[in-house]
Order: structure tokens, then sequence, then C-alpha cells
């Protein structure tokens, strides 16, 4: 009797049905293997192949690139085919580009191979983007929530795993962490089979092929996430730089602010995400982690003045209230990104929202080790007000996005 109840209380924490629970678990699964894979593939590729930095740099390159451009044609092949059906094809042929990446030793083969990988991940990406908007239930905002609290403990269990591979420092660790993440895509392909044959919603009449493009408050929204998407790097990569370079603080503390980062945003999405359920709280919740980023960039740039453990006290700060503005914004991109797509479309908007994301990040490191760290605390300043100024558009956004979609009146006439 006791096990029952702690085996329903696990599964009313991961999800309210059976799809939601499968779904969070796949998903998990997923992100255990990437915290196997990120944490290692670089120092496997130079260490143990052998490989140039710059040549394993390049090959990543041109795969993220070309990768890139399969998200939105993906997207659109799992609202025309079955989001399940396509994610599971796109985590096979991950499983196995993956397991392939034990046998390169050239730059040519890690290309080839590593652009096949990134081809099927953006097109999973956009495929699991419409899984979700069918898995929700009646309250998608907690269950997208829950999803993502789960996604972030996948990583951190994994990148753990990662770091007592890597204290080996052995080919045989490596290939371990690499042939894990293997496995953990074919099981979470698997574990998709455990979800129901959801039907292909058929596109209104006289819509056209590819609604998206001609859809501008989405392409706005798209663009305003891929440059609010800064902020992600601004812990893992900027403050770490800064505080080597321009504190007295430990250099042990960066993976200590890691662990504060990660806890917190796995402590708070389902807190906070549970609550943001319509475009309308996306806006504001949008403008609230502008005005949170606000307050935590100049924190972070006036540790540079602090002695150390003031340094150290104001960097805690600074991280705790940036990694609050992160559960707002991913929280507002959720009620956003799936609640301006129409159901019919899902997976070609969450392709095209990919696209404008992944290009974020590809612009993040150069832009934030050259401009921000450029300029100093003047870069930093200018990095927190323009998170606000982006933050504030949201509100606006959002009520631009609602007026320009289709009245559930006008749909069932156009439908009927």
């Amino acid at each position: 009797m006791i096990k029952g109840d702690v085996l329903g209380r696990m599964g009313r924490v991961a999800g309210d049905s059976g799809p939601e629970r499968v779904l969070v678990a796949a998903s998990f699964v997923n992100r255990v293997g990437n915290g196997l894979f990120n944490a290692a593939s670089a120092l496997y590729f130079t260490l143990v192949v052998g490989l140039p930095a710059a040549q394993v740099g390049g090959a990543l390159t041109i795969a993220g690139v070309i990768g890139l451009c399969a998200g939105i044609p993906g997207g659109h092949l799992a609202d025309r085919r079955g989001a399940r059906v396509i994610m599971m094809v796109a985590l096979a042929v991950q499983a196995v580009s993956m397991a392939a990446l034990v046998l390169v030793e050239s730059w040519t083969a890690l290309t080839i191979i590593a652009t096949v990988d990134q081809i099927a991940a953006a097109v999973g990406g956009a495929a699991w983007g419409a899984l979700v908007a069918r898995v929700g239930g009646e309250r998608p905002a907690r269950f997208r929530a829950k999803l993502r609290t789960f996604v972030n403990l996948g990583v951190i269990l994994g990148t753990v795993g990662a770091g007592l591979a890597l204290a080996a420092d052995t080919r045989a660790a490596y290939v371990t962490l690499i042939l894990g993440n293997a496995a953990s895509f074919a099981l979470c392909a698997l574990l998709l089979l455990l979800l129901p044959r959801y039907p292909v919603l058929p596109a209104p009449p006289r819509q056209r092929r590819w609604p998206v493009f001609a859809d501008r408050p989405f392409l706005a929204f798209t663009a305003l996430y891929g440059a609010m998407g800064l902020q992600y790097p601004v812990v893992s990569l900027l403050l770490p730089i800064w505080i080597a370079e321009h504190t007295a603080t430990p250099r042990w503390a960066v993976a200590a602010l890691f662990g504060v980062n990660s806890a917190f945003c796995v402590l708070m999405q389902t807190r906070i995400g549970s609550r943001i359920e319509s475009p309308y709280d996306g806006g504001r919740a949008f403008r609230t982690a502008g005005l949170l980023f606000l307050l935590s960039c100049p924190m972070m740039a006036l540790a540079a003045y602090a002695p150390v453990w003031g340094a150290a006290g104001l960097v805690l700060v600074a991280v705790f209230v940036h990694s609050l503005g992160e559960v707002w914004e991913s929280s507002a991109c959720f009620a956003l990104g799936f609640g301006l797509a129409p159901d019919h479309a899902q997976g070609q908007y969450q392709g095209v929202l990919g696209l404008g994301f992944n290009a974020g990040q590809a612009l993040a490191p150069a832009i934030l080790t050259t401009v921000v760290l450029g300029l100093g605390t003047t870069g930093w300043l200018l990095l927190a007000l323009f998170f606000a100024a982006l933050g504030a558009t949201g509100p606006a956004l959002a009520r631009w996005g609602m007026r320009t979609r289709p009245q559930p009146g006008a749909v069932a006439e156009a439908t009927a």
C-alpha cells in the first residue's frame, strides 16, 4: 500500500496523465544522454582521436549551420505525417549517428556524421514541439513546466556522470559516454511507442502551405526569442570569464554557480511556469524576465570592484536573480510559442522558433565575448538594457499576436 502511494505521488509529479508521464520520461532519458555527451565530445575528438581543435570546431560549425535549415521542413512533415512517427525516426537516426562517432578518425568523417546528427536533431526538435502540444492536456502550462523541470534535471545528472568518466580520462571512458548518449536516443524512441497514435489535424480550407511565413507576429516573436536567448550563455560562458579575469572570486566558485543556477531552475520551473498559461500571461512574463536581467547583469559587473568574499556574495545573488529571470523567460516563451501557433501547424511553427533560437545561440559567443567583455562594465550595462528593452515588448507582442489569430467562430465556420 505504501509502495503504491509513493509510486502514485511520483507519477503525479511527472505528469497528470499516462501520455504526459511517457513524454516526460522520454525527454528525461534523452537529456541525460545529452549531458553525458556534451561535456566530453570536444575532449574526445581532440585528446583521443587527435584532431586539431580548429578542425573539430569547424566540423561542428558546418554541421550546426546545415542542421539549422532542417527544422522547418521537419516540423511540416511532423504536422502532415504525425509528430510521434517523425520524432521516433529522428531519434533512431541520432542513435545510429552517435554510435558511429566512436569510429571517427578523420575530419571528413566527423563532419559528415555530425551533420547527419544535427539534421536529425533539428527535425526531432520540431516534432517534439508538436508532440508536446498534443500531449499537454487540459493544463498545458503545468505540463510544459514539469517537462522542462525534468529536462533540466536530466542534463544535470548526465553532466555529473560525465564528470566521473572524465576523471578517469581514458579512451574507454569517453567511448562509454558517447555510446551512453546513443543508447539514450534509442530508449527515448522506444518509450514513444507507449504514446497514443494522435491523428493528424487537417489544415483549414484555403490554408496556405507555409502559414508561418505570413504570420508576422510570430516571426517577430521568433526574433525576440532568439535575441533574449543570449541570457543563457551569460552564466555558462560570459560570467566564468569575467570572474576569472576581473574579480578576486576563487575559480572553484564557477562550478558552484553552475550548481546554483541549475538547481534553482529545477526547483522553481513548475512553481512559476504552471501559472503562465495564455499568450497574454507569456507577454507579461517576458517583461518580468527582462526586468530581472536588468538587475542581475549590473550586479555581475559590480563584482569586479568588490573584495574577494564580497564579490563571491554579489555574484551568488546575481546568479540567483538571473536564474529567476531564466525561469520567467522560458515560461513566457512556452506560452507564446505554443499559444500563437495553430494546432494543425505546431511542428512547422516550432521549427521556425527553433531556427530563431539556435541562430541566436550561434551568434551569442561572439557577441558576448567581443562586445560585452570588450566594453567591460559598460558592456554589462548595455546588455542589461538590451534585455530590459526586449522584455518590454512582450505585452504588446502578445496583444498583436492574439488580435491576428483566427476567432473560434470563424475557424468552426471555415471547417464546416
